[in-house]
């Protein structure tokens, strides 16, 4: 089992920066890749960003392609979402997921998430 647990979420300004976070426990971090999901209101759950075992492999939605980075940090336990230039569009709730396979855009093929964390950017 991994526990995912996301944080740093909240309200800000269109074309404001906000980072989340997710601190994974459990199993070894550094065997999982990592993503990152978004839900808008209505709507379902999108890929937003992933990245490989060891950080050197990154994939984006074309939406948030050189608006946001995602990074981790093994020793942490730690995956990131460095989100810029936000804008209204880009309100969601936000999950980090984690699968023991290689790397996936579909949310079904994901084995543990996080609870979810609100991002809403006001214009």
């Amino acid at each position: 089992q991994v526990q995912l647990v996301e944080s740093g979420g909240g309200l800000v300004q269109t074309g404001g920066s906000l980072s989340v976070s997710c601190a994974a426990s459990g199993r070894t971090f550094s065997n999982y890749y990592m993503a990152w999901f978004r839900q808008p209101p209505g709507q379902e759950r999108e890929f937003v960003a992933g990245i490989g075992w060891t950080g050197g492999s990154t994939y984006y939605a074309d939406s948030v392609k050189g608006q946001f980075t995602i990074s981790r940090d093994n020793a942490k336990n730690t995956v990131y979402l460095q989100m810029n230039s936000l804008k209204p569009e880009d309100t969601a709730v936000y999950y980090c997921a984690a699968r023991s396979r290689s790397s996936s855009r579909r949310f079904y093929e994901y084995d543990y998430w996080g609870q979810g964390t609100q991002v809403t950017v006001s214009s």
